[in-house]
């Protein structure tokens, strides 16, 4: 190498970083792409002005190895993210380690935010090789600069988390990150003992929605830190103040029209005049930091900026969500950017649960039922079987429970949950339906047998299934992994989170709302007891973290709940393997207004070659 071009070289190395921050990068070099952003061009953080010192936080120069942000949805918290990226390979260079909630959002992340911000940019363009070019440096997970290589994986991926040093960390989304990985513990501790060698000048930086009250990392991160929170300016008074809900205002049957009243003055603001109050914020600590640092900031949906969601997109959402406790929970967690508290238990009991059942049973089932699904718990000594009608909506009508007296390791026993998964069930309205899938619990008694029994009725969706706890999907994509159990595929149920779906189901009162659960008349006392039995607690493991779990009493019966756990998962399959909607069966026609034939909706129907509906 010629000595100009080595001098060159070595001035290159050993220059210091420049003394640019984040926000001022981002300013003078960053393009938002035209394919993966609503407003493409030059980035502005005058159009976001609350970002502007959390950027500047994550700079060199920032006093902070730890940057904390509590959010909601749409206030550009993930484009926050990619500049800072931006910012380390163009001005920074070190090994980066960005982890998102699975390999598939990683995979995800790099296609649809990273790659095109490095196309779209000409400073990082220039840094990093086009993935076309053989032996770039440049794939799906790993982006390769002179100086640094950023790192994209997973937080199910021990092997990612184990990757490689680094400087500086990006941990995205960390509540919906498992609790525990392949029993190596929290993915959180693996990833920021990357950072270990790194400690004079790491940075790391935490962000996410918060989800549940007790178990929410990034709640219990922020609470943690300084707590800082952005204060406005009143465009009448003048007084700070931060913009919480509890202080829109608006009048539910026309939410459009939603303003913020002044802390101070009490006058009604407008929605116009948020771009300047934003603009003229600032961010103020409300706690005192247990560790300076360390900061920690919060943003609720309702800051962001004109254009984007409004005060009165909140509202809409909100009557819209009120009378629904799933909705509601997601309202809270994505709009507020709050914690969950959940109270579900408080609102349930058995006498309310008994008030709801009708003058009717197995014999005539309302009309408004589409189609049954089955759910199956098996004892040493009996089969117990719950029937739920499902109608438009997700509501639920508990048809009948049944308890199969006899040893299920014998046939006859078997014979008789058959008979009753393919008898029809008449409504009230004449139409006859059927059970259209059924869960049998293999997790526990008599397991071979189960395996029997639903190798040979797969076809007619009635699976083997084994309840897994914790964040786990209602129905898996595809069957456990362990080849065929003699002839029967394993499907593993997330039992944890469609036990948090049904008693937030429960807790719906008015029959007309959306998964409303209303029971047959022949049910009795300890049929509704055993629905309650099962109580939420959160427990801490060795290194202080919680976790959420449904806690039976010792030595209570909680089959009528597991079966009407493994109907609910029942449907989510035949919705996942066979395409089903849940719709209205057609009215009949009536000499005044006879109608031409249609085909009759929720049931099972071929649609060309998409296969089953």
């Amino acid at each position: 190498m010629p000595r100009d071009e080595l001098y060159a070289a070595y001035l290159a190395a050993v220059r210091p970083e420049p003394m640019l921050t984040v926000s001022e990068w981002s300013d003078r070099h960053r393009i938002l792409p035209q394919k993966a952003a609503a407003e493409p061009g030059p980035w502005r953080t005058a159009r976001t002005p609350y970002l502007r010192k959390i950027l500047d936080c994550l700079s060199p120069s920032a006093p902070y190895h730890t940057v904390v942000l509590a959010k909601g949805a749409q206030i550009g918290a993930t484009e926050a993210g990619n500049n800072w990226i931006g910012f380390c390979i163009h001005h920074a260079p070190g090994p980066m380690l960005a982890v998102m909630p699975t390999v598939e959002m990683a995979k995800r992340a790099s296609k649809q935010r990273v790659a095109p911000m490095i196309e779209a940019t000409p400073e990082l363009a220039a840094r990093v090789s086009p993935a076309r070019e053989r032996d770039s440096g440049n794939s799906l997970f790993a982006k390769e600069f002179a100086g640094g290589t950023l790192i994209l994986t997973g937080a199910n991926s021990a092997v990612g988390l184990r990757s490689m040093p680094a400087r500086y960390l990006f941990l995205d989304e960390i509540d919906a990150y498992p609790s525990d990985l392949d029993g190596e513990g929290d993915p959180i501790d693996l990833a920021l003992k990357r950072t270990a060698t790194f400690r004079r000048n790491r940075k790391v930086f935490i962000t996410s929605t918060p989800t549940l009250l007790d178990t929410s990392r990034i709640w219990h991160a922020w609470n943690g830190t300084d707590q800082q929170r952005y204060f406005v300016p009143c465009p009448d008074c003048g007084e700070m103040q931060t913009i919480d809900w509890p202080r829109i205002e608006f009048d539910a049957d026309r939410p459009g029209a939603a303003r913020l009243a002044c802390n101070g003055c009490g006058v009604l603001i407008d929605e116009r005049h948020k771009g300047a109050m934003l603009e003229a914020g600032e961010w103020r600590a409300t706690a005192d930091g247990a560790d300076p640092d360390v900061i920690g900031f919060h943003l609720s949906s309702l800051y962001s900026p004109p254009g984007w969601y409004s005060w009165a997109d909140a509202a809409r959402d909100f009557v819209a969500a009120k009378d629904h406790p799933q909705k509601l929970k997601t309202w809270i967690n994505t709009v507020l950017g709050e914690p969950w508290e959940d109270r579900d238990g408080e609102r349930v009991d058995e006498g309310s649960l008994m008030a709801r059942r009708g003058a009717w049973d197995a014999s005539g089932v309302p009309g408004d039922v589409v189609v049954a699904t089955a759910g199956v718990d098996v004892q040493d000594d009996r089969l117990e079987a719950s029937i739920v009608g499902w109608c438009e909506g997700q509501r639920s009508r508990v048809i009948a429970h049944h308890v199969l007296a006899g040893s299920p390791g014998e046939a006859a026993v078997w014979e008789a949950v058959d008979r009753l998964l393919q008898e029809p069930i008449a409504c009230a309205d004449g139409r006859r339906i059927r059970v259209v899938g059924a869960c049998v619990d293999s997790g526990g008694h008599h397991t071979q047998a189960v395996y029997r029994f639903c190798a040979a009725r797969e076809g007619r969706s009635v699976y083997a299934i084994k309840g897994v706890p914790g964040p786990k999907p209602a129905w898996p994509p595809r069957a456990s992994k362990s080849k065929r159990h003699k002839g029967a595929r394993v499907w593993t149920v997330g039992v944890d989170t469609v036990k948090d779906w049904l008693r937030g189901a429960l807790a719906v009162r008015d029959e007309n709302l959306p998964h409303h659960v209303s029971f047959a008349g022949s049910l009795d006392d300890e049929y509704f007891a055993q629905l309650l039995v099962e109580k939420r607690k959160t427990r801490y493991d060795r290194a202080g973290r919680p976790r959420r779990e449904w806690v039976k009493p010792k030595g209570a019966r909680n089959e009528a709940w597991d079966a009407l756990v493994y109907a609910y998962a029942a449907l989510e399959a035949v919705k996942i393997q066979r395409r089903l909607v849940l719709r209205l069966p057609p009215k009949p026609a009536t000499e005044d207004a006879p109608t031409a034939p249609q085909p009759a909706r929720g049931r099972l129907r071929r649609v060309g070659n998409l296969g089953r509906r």
